[in-house]
This record gives structure tokens, C-alpha cells and sequence, in this order.
């Protein structure tokens, strides 16, 4: 095995290896990773079940408490007494030395070591980085094709290596085989790459590797240490890169395309669970887009005491107009250990990116509605977070019925409005940010995206605010910018009678800025927000740090959604409503179906009208 390293952190083990890792269980048995695994997994006992080693009744568990050398023998003869059950039953390892013909009559405890030591090995998240060659065929596809068989094999490898053992253990056969993920969950090629990077980054990040490709084994379930996240991302005057040190071999790079803009997100191993997640969640930019430079960098795992001058919970982003970047850094520390803030940051770098080129950032999910006769309204909802938008929309899927050929998500979270004229009519496009989707699993109840849970990686299951992170759209479909016929506020908090439809449209832009720019929403606990609260433009990614800034681009967003035609208003969907939770988003969607169906209708008799 071209093995580089082997790193232990905290729930997790990262395989470093160059090339094809094993072919054949000798090989893997043999490996200087299986042997460090089994003195974790002594360790482990020693701190948390010691009856077993010592049920095995002969020196190899070695003496209680055993340290330096001693204990180190006993690992040993570990590791050397399975190496021999890998390829020997127990009976003819114990005639081959008498010190193990004791456990001829412990086979129970042996095999209970044994089953543990596999169980053990699956507890922890596992990563591989493959190191490749750089040059053409380190890049080629038959070199990725070899490292996906790789990875396959390795799977396969460590389930053969493990029914090996406990057969020759036991000396019976399992009735049921059961095909777990029993090699790495997620491995990924990385290599260097060359981009324009100011003296100042260069100097920090060149040595870092590049994820050029990645393999996952879905679903995925990961735990990182907190589920929620609280606070804001704070915009500071001073580059948070300045004076930072890093240790290359510990940090990679996932070149993320998030809408029409490229971030370079380098993940602090520790996170490395939560970094490359990202792959269910933006595409990887290819060598091209890399070569160009990125429109921002984000350090996920800086360490703490760079950025302590910031604050005590410093998740920053600076703006270097000097060098035409953005630059965003979270913190080396378990408090920060969420998606959502690995999301939220890019999102915010995305959304800052967004306003500096005139374009007005969203947060909502935006669809396009394509009817049987071909004809499409393109409905973006704007809210704050867990205010009915995607359950809205699912609901709408739910329901349609023959009423929809398609629905055609391309934003579920975040993405970018712009101001176009088209045969000289002004009126409003949408473009996304990404193509996956960080949802909550209680959501999936509802049969949110259901299709692609086999495709998912699940976080913290067991947790309220359970999440996925899973595919739901392509790249095409989030840059190549549609027009917004229905643009709505997401009301979960208002009930509907009489005085408050189910949607209710705005006369003038007036009004539509006055309910957007309040934001207001009834938290449901996703984050550290409780109650009614209100947060500008329901958009604390940027837009609420550069008001300033956005107020104005909102301004002509407005007036031009208005002025060609666009139905403004606000959706009343009743989710943080007790008992509304279901019933809320079914309406809604039932009331938006109405709508688009309605406005469509007008829409082809006008163009009927116009031709006689």
C-alpha cells in the first residue's frame, strides 16, 4: 500500500495514500493502518471494557495498565495473532504455537474481540486523500476510473478480511451476509494546482492541494459536534489571513462553483467530514476555472488564535478591494463544527460577490413551473429560514397532479436576481447558487426530495434539527438565468381569513419593499433565533451586513419586477402555525397552483388578442 499517513482526529481517520491502496486482503492485513487501528482499538478497551482483553486469558492482551514496552509487545502479538486467523483457522494457528492453544476454549471472547475490532473500525467517519501524480495522467480519466475501482475494492477487501477472520474463528459460516459500508465512506483525489494568487495568499495557501475529484458512498451518516448556529457573520476591516500560519499537509481545497462565481473553500482536516460534504452541494470547478482565480477564499478551521483579535465567536469576511477578493475565515473549534456554517459563509462571500456587480441577492427557493401545454412561470419565494418555501414547493410536486408536467428547482436556498429588458420590456432573472440542498430530515416526512435519499448525507440523525445534505438540481439550471414571473414573501407566521389571503398581492413597490426589507418570520429553532423576529430582506448573508449597499439594487429590482408585469406579493404558507405545519404548505400550494394557472391563461389570451 502506497501509504503516506494515516491521521486519527476526534470521530474520524483520514487515509493518505499515492495510487491504487490495496488488491488483496494479505495486503491489507499486512498494512501499517491495520496495525495502528487495533492499538486504538486495545486502547479503547483498556479505557472502556478491559474484561474482554483479559477474557482472552493469555498474554497477548497483556497485563492491566501495561505501558511503554510491555504494552507495546502486547499489541504486537495482537496484531501478529491476527494477521495468522486472516489466512488460518484457529485450530491450526494454536498447533502452530502452544501460546495460542488457550483460546481454542475461548472462542466466544476471541470472537467478541473481533466483532468489536470491526465495529470499531466502522464507528469512525473515514475519509481517504489520494495524492495524485500531477501531470496528464494523474488528470486522465482512466485515472480516475482506477481510483474508483480502488476505493470499490477496498470495501470489499476489509468485508472479505473480516468474514475471514471471524470464520477461522468460529469455524462456522454466516447464514446472512450483510454488505455494509466497510471500506472508506468518502475518498477524494487532490493535486496541486497554480492560480494568480496574490503574494500575500500565495504565500499561505500554495501548498495546499486541490480536490479534483470525489467518490462518496451515500447515504452517508455523519455526527459533527454541534447541529445549529447562531450569530452573524461579521464584515471586518482587516484581512484575517494577515500573520496566519497553516500546516499544508493538514488542509485541502474544494473549488466550489456557487452560481455564476467560484470559492475557494480550504478545509482544516479536523472539519474534513463537514468540508467535503460540499460535494452534494456545489459542483467542483474545473482546471480552467481554478487557473482564473476565484471571486473568494474561505479558510473553514483557521486557527483560533488569528482570529481572535475579532471577537470571542469570529466568523469574519473582509472585502480586499485591493486585490479584488473576498475573504472569509471560521474558526478551528467544535462550537463552529456545522454545516450550516460551512454554507452560510460561502453563501455570504456569494451574496457580497453578487452586490458588488449589481445584482440583488436572495434567500429562497426559486422553480420553474412548466405546465402540460409547454408554457412556464417561474415562482421564486423569498424568506427567512424554515418559513415554508421548499415545503411549499414539495407540496405543490405532491399535489399537481396532471396540472405539472415539470418542476425544475434552480434555487432551494440562495441566488441572484438581475435587471434585464427583453423587446423592450424590463422585468427581472434568477439565477441560483447551488445544486444541492441542506435540509432538515423532518422535512423528508413531508416527502421533501424523497427520491434522492439513497444519494444524501445524513447529519446528526439522532438530533433535533437533523439535516441532509442532498442533491436536487444541475449547474445548467442555476447560471443560465430564468425570468421571475411570481416573486413571494414567505409568511409562516400569519393566519388567513378574510382580510389575509393565502397570497396577497403588493400595488406598488412600495409596499413589496416595506414587507421584504422587514423580514419578518416565526423561528421554528433552527437556529439560535426564538419568536417572532425580523432580519433585512430575510437575508442576514451579506445584504443586512451592506445595507447601504443593497437598498439600492433592491430599489431597481423592484421597480423593474413591477414595471414588467411581475406578480409581487407575499404567500401566507402558516408553517410555524401550531397544527399547520402539513396543512399550511398544502394550501399554499394549492393557491400558488391556482395562480400560475390562472395568470398563464391570461397570459396566452393577451397573446391571442395582440395577433387578431
Amino acid at each position: 500500500m502506497p501509504l503516506l499517513r494515516l491521521d486519527e482526529d476526534p470521530g474520524q481517520l483520514v487515509l493518505h495514500v499515492r495510487g491504487a491502496v490495496c488488491t488483496s486482503t494479505r495486503e491489507v492485513v499486512e498494512s501499517e493502518p491495520f496495525e495502528r487501528l487495533v492499538v486504538l482499538y486495545v486502547a479503547h478497551l483498556h479505557a472502556h471494557d478491559e474484561p474482554l482483553l483479559d477474557a482472552l486469558g493469555i498474554d497477548v492482551a497483556g497485563a492491566a495498565g501495561a505501558s511503554g514496552a510491555a504494552a507495546a509487545a502486547a499489541d504486537t502479538a495482537l496484531v501478529d495473532l491476527l494477521r495468522l486467523l486472516a489466512h488460518n483457522p484457529l485450530e491450526r494457528v494454536a498447533r502452530a504455537s502452544r501460546r495460542y492453544e488457550p483460546l481454542l476454549d475461548r472462542r466466544p471472547a476471541l470472537h467478541r474481540f473481533v466483532e468489536g475490532l470491526y465495529d470499531f473500525w466502522r464507528r469512525f467517519d473515514r475519509f481517504l486523500v489520494d495524492h495524485a501524480v500531477d501531470g496528464p495522467d494523474g488528470r486522465s480519466g482512466s485515472a480516475y476510473r482506477a481510483f474508483n475501482a480502488s476505493l470499490s475494492a477496498l470495501a470489499a477487501l476489509v468485508r472479505d478480511l473480516y468474514r475471514d477472520v471471524v470464520e477461522n474463528v468460529t469455524g462456522t459460516h454466516p447464514l446472512v451476509y450483510r454488505q455494509v459500508h466497510a471500506g472508506v465512506e468518502l475518498g477524494v483525489i487532490v493535486a496541486p494546482r497554480a492560480w494568480p494568487a496574490p503574494p500575500v495568499y500565495g504565500a499561505l495557501l500554495d501548498a495546499v492541494p486541490f480536490v479534483t475529484r470525489a467518490l462518496m458512498y451515500p447515504p452517508l451518516i455523519l455526527d459533527p459536534p454541534t447541529n445549529t448556529r447562531s450569530g452573524r457573520f461579521t464584515e471586518v476591516s482587516e484581512n484575517p489571513i494577515v500573520e496566519m500560519r497553516l500546516d499544508p499537509g493538514r488542509w485541502l481545497c474544494f473549488p466550489a462553483v456557487v452560481g455564476r462565481f467560484v470559492v475557494f473553500v480550504y478545509i482544516e482536516q479536523r472539519f474534513l467530514g463537514l468540508g467535503l460534504s460540499l460535494a452534494n452541494l456545489f459542483e467542483l470547478a474545473g482546471d480552467e476555472q481554478v487557473a482564473a482565480g476565484p471571486d473568494a477564499v474561505l479558510l473553514f478551521g483557521a486557527p483560533p488564535e488569528a482570529l481572535a483579535r475579532f471577537g470571542e465567536r469570529p466568523t469574519v469576511f473582509f472585502d480586499d478591494a485591493s486585490h479584488d477578493l473576498l475573504v472569509g475565515a471560521v474558526p478551528l473549534d467544535d462550537g463552529f463544527g456545522y454545516f450550516g456554517y460551512l454554507k452560510k459563509m460561502v453563501l455570504t462571500l456569494h451574496n457580497v460577490a453578487a452586490m458588488r456587480r449589481g445584482l440583488m441577492p436572495y434567500h429562497g427557493a426559486f422553480t420553474r413551473i412548466v405546465l402540460p401545454d409547454g408554457t412556464a412561470a417561474g415562482v421564486l419565494l423569498i424568506g427567512d429560514t424554515a418559513t415554508g418555501k421548499s415545503e411549499t414547493l414539495e407540496a405543490l410536486r405532491l399535489a399537481a397532479g396532471d396540472r405539472v408536467a415539470e418542476l425544475r428547482v434552480v434555487a432551494d436556498d440562495m441566488g441572484s436576481l438581475e435587471v434585464t429588458e427583453c423587446e423592450g420590456r424590463p422585468g427581472i432573472v434568477g439565477y441560483g447558487s447551488e445544486i444541492g440542498a441542506f435540509v432538515r430530515l423532518d422535512d423528508l416526512q413531508q416527502g421533501y426530495a424523497i427520491g434522492q435519499i439513497d444519494r444524501a448525507i445524513i447529519m446528526s440523525p439522532q438530533k433535533v434539527n437533523a439535516r441532509v445534505v442532498l442533491p436536487v438540481t444541475t449547474l445548467d439550471e442555476v447560471q443560465v438565468g430564468h425570468a421571475v414571473d411570481v416573486l413571494l414573501y414567505a409568511n409562516n407566521y400569519e393566519p388567513v381569513d378574510d382580510a389575509h389571503p393565502i397570497i396577497e398581492r403588493f400595488a406598488d413597490a412600495g409596499r413589496a419593499l416595506a414587507v421584504f426589507r422587514e423580514g419578518r418570520a416565526l423561528s421554528k429553532g433552527t437556529t439560535s433565533s426564538t419568536g417572532l423576529v425580523e432580519s433585512y430582506f430575510a437575508n442576514i448573508f451579506g445584504p443586512a451586513q451592506r445595507p447601504a449597499q443593497h437598498d439600492p439594487i433592491a430599489e431597481r429590482t423592484f421597480a423593474a419586477a413591477f414595471a414588467g408585469g411581475v406578480f409581487v406579493g407575499q404567500l401566507r404558507t402558516r408553517l410555524a402555525l401550531p397544527g399547520y405545519a402539513g396543512e399550511g404548505p398544502r394550501e399554499a400550494a394549492a393557491a400558488l397552483l391556482e395562480l400560475v394557472a390562472r395568470d398563464n391563461e391570461i397570459a396566452r389570451d393577451n397573446e391571442r388578442e395582440a395577433r387578431t
